[in-house]
C-alpha cells in the first residue's frame, strides 16, 4: 500500500496557495491510487523547534547523556519526524517562497530529517544519500516571477535548495507543482493556478 506524506508549512490557513495546490496534489493522488494511506504534517501549525544550543548537541552531535526533559521530548519528535519520512513512498511538500527561500518552519522540518545514517552518510567517495526510492512533489509558491525571468532566476534559493537537500537524501524523483506571480493581481493569480491544476493532472497521469 503506497504511503503518502502530506506536509504543509505556510502559515496563510485557507488563504494559502500551496496548501491549496498540496490538497490538490493529494487528492489527485488517492483518486488515482483509492488504496492509498495519508499522513499529514503540518510544520506551521505545529513548527518543531530550531536547533539551538540546547538542542544541536542530541540532535546533530548524539550527545545522549544527561538529557533535559526537553532534550528528550525533542529528540523522541526527531525520531517520529524521520519515521515518518523514511516510511513515505510518495511526500507532498507545500512551500512558499519567504524572502528568496522556504519559510523557517519548513527548514526547521529539513533540518530534523538530515540526520547521518538516517537520511545520509559519509563515504570515502563522498557523501550517499540513504533516503532514495521515493517520490517528492512540491507545491512552490510564488508572489513574483523567477522561473521564466533571468534577472530574477538568480534569487530563487527556495527551489534550488529544495532540490538540493532531497538530492542529498538521495532522492532523485523530486517534481514541483509551480504557481508564480501570485501577488500581481488576481488574474495573474488565477492563471497561475490554472497552470498549476494542469501540471498536477500531468504529474499524476505520468
Amino acid at each position: 500500500m503506497t504511503t503518502i506524506l502530506h506536509v504543509d508549512s505556510s502559515p496563510l490557513g485557507t488563504a494559502s496557495v500551496t496548501r491549496q495546490l498540496t490538497a490538490s496534489i493529494v487528492e489527485a493522488l488517492v483518486k488515482a491510487d483509492p488504496a492509498a494511506s495519508v499522513v499529514t504534517r503540518d510544520v506551521a501549525a505545529n513548527p518543531p523547534a530550531h536547533l539551538d544550543a540546547e538542542l544541536l548537541p542530541v540532535l546533530k552531535l548524539g550527545v545522549l547523556d544527561g538529557l533535559s526533559e526537553r532534550q528528550r521530548e525533542e529528540l523522541a519528535l526527531t525520531n517520529a519526524l524521520l519515521d515518518e519520512f523514511l516510511a513515505a513512498d510518495i511526500v507532498v511538500v507545500g512551500a512558499p517562497m519567504y524572502n528568496f527561500s522556504v519559510p523557517t518552519q519548513l527548514k526547521a522540518w529539513i533540518d530534523r530529517l538530515a540526520q547521518a545514517g538516517r537520511t545520509f552518510r559519509y563515504t570515502e567517495n563522498g557523501p550517499q544519500g540513504l533516503a532514495g526510492g521515493k517520490r517528492v512533489i512540491v507545491a512552490s509558491g510564488r508572489g513574483g516571477v523567477y522561473s521564466t525571468n533571468p534577472a530574477l532566476a538568480g534569487l530563487d534559493h527556495q527551489e534550488a535548495y529544495l532540490r538540493s537537500v532531497f538530492g542529498f537524501f538521495g532522492i532523485t524523483d523530486v517534481s514541483f507543482v509551480r504557481a508564480e506571480g501570485v501577488s500581481m493581481g488576481p488574474e495573474a493569480k488565477d492563471k497561475a493556478l490554472a497552470g498549476a491544476a494542469k501540471v498536477i493532472e500531468e504529474l499524476i497521469a505520468a
